[in-house]
C-alpha cells in the first residue's frame, strides 16, 4: 500500500506536468473505478471534459485535483496498486489503464500528453467531491475527518502528543489512526518507532510527552528522507509519473529487517504480528512492555 511519501512523489509529477492544463477529452472505463462517483463513469468522464487543472494536493495517503472556477474536485484513490502517469499520447495503452485524460499542453510540448489511471487490482478509484474547510484548509468533504499529516504546516506535535498521551491506547495503534496524525503506514511507523527508541505496544499515556514528540519528529524526518529519494518501492506498483519507482527500502533501519542486526546496538531485529500487520523492532532499543 503506498504511504504518505509515494502519494507525495506522484502529487509533485501532477503538479509539474498537468497543473495548468485542460483535459481535453476524458475517458472512463468500467464501473469499478469510478465506484465511489454515484452517477457512474460515464457521467465522471463527461463532467471531467474541458476542466482546466488548478492544482494537485494531498493530505495524508489522499491526493486530489482542484480545477479553476470550480468547488468540487477529483480525488484520486491509488489503493493498493493505482498509478497515475503522465505519458506521450502515442505511448503503448497499459492493459489496466481505466481512466485516460488528454491533455491540452501548451506550444513547446513535442507531443500530445495523456494522463493515464492504472490500477492492476482495481482496488483504486477516482470520484468528484465537494471541497469544504478542514484543520485549516480546503480539503474533499470525504476526508474531512482526518488530521494533518506530519508533513503540513498545521501540523503540530506538541498538540498530538498531548492527545496521544491521554488515551491508553498502544502508541503504534494511534501512530495508524488517521484521525489522530494521517499518513503514517506500517512501514514509516516501525522506522519511527525505531529511532525514537519506543515500542509500537507501549500504552500513550505510559509515554513522556517529550519521548511521543520526539516520535512523531522521528515521523517527519523518516519520511522527509523517503521523499527526497522517490518513496519506499518494493516492486513496479509504486512509481511516479514517468514511471520511476523510489528506492529507499535500501535504508530501513526496522521494517522487513527480522533476523539482521539492529545498526544501533546489534541485537537482531524480531518481527511480531500486530493489528493484523508485522511489526519490526530492537528487543534491546525498543524494551517491550511487561
Amino acid at each position: 500500500m503506498p504511504e504518505l511519501p509515494e502519494v507525495e512523489v506522484v502529487r509533485r509529477g501532477l503538479a509539474d506536468h498537468v497543473v495548468g492544463q485542460a483535459f481535453v477529452t476524458s475517458r472512463v472505463t468500467g464501473a469499478r473505478v469510478a465506484r465511489r462517483h454515484v452517477p457512474g463513469p460515464d457521467h465522471l468522464a463527461d463532467v471531467l471534459r474541458g476542466r482546466r487543472v488548478e492544482s494537485a494536493e494531498r493530505r495524508g495517503k489522499y491526493l486530489w485535483l482542484t480545477f479553476a472556477g470550480e468547488g468540487d474536485a477529483l480525488v484520486v484513490h491509488l489503493g493498493m496498486s493505482g498509478q497515475i502517469l503522465v505519458e506521450a499520447a502515442d505511448a503503448p495503452m497499459e492493459k489496466h489503464a481505466h481512466a485516460v485524460f488528454d491533455l491540452d499542453g501548451d506550444a513547446s510540448d513535442a507531443a500530445p500528453m495523456q494522463m493515464r489511471f492504472v490500477d492492476q487490482r482495481t482496488f483504486g478509484g477516482l470520484y468528484l467531491d465537494e471541497l469544504m474547510v478542514a484543520h485549516g484548509r480546503e480539503v474533499p468533504s470525504t476526508i474531512a475527518h482526518i488530521a494533518p499529516d506530519p508533513l503540513e504546516d498545521a501540523f503540530d506535535a506538541e498538540a498530538v502528543a498531548r492527545l496521544m498521551r491521554r488515551k491508553d491506547v498502544a502508541v503504534k495503534r494511534m501512530l495508524l489512526d488517521q484521525g489522530v496524525v494521517s499518513g503514517i503506514g506500517n512501514i514509516y511507523a516501525d522506522e519511527a518507532l525505531w529511532r525514537s527508541g519506543v515500542h509500537g505496544r507501549r500504552l500513550g499515556s505510559r509515554v513522556t510527552k517529550r519521548q511521543l514528540v520526539d516520535l512523531l519528529t522521528a515521523a517527519q524526518d523518516v519520511m522527509r528522507e523517503a521523499l527526497a529519494q522517490g518513496g519506499t518501492s518494493f516492486d513496479a506498483l509504486y512509481v511516479n509519473v514517468n514511471g520511476a519507482s523510489g528506492y529507499f527500502d535500501r535504508s530501513l533501519d526496522a521494517y522487513g529487517q527480522q533476523g539482521k542486526p539492529c545498526r544501533r546496538c546489534g541485537t537482531l531485529i524480531v518481527r511480531e504480528q500486530f493489528m493484523n500487520r508485522s511489526s519490526h523492532f530492537c528487543p534491546t532499543c525498543q524494551k517491550p512492555p511487561r
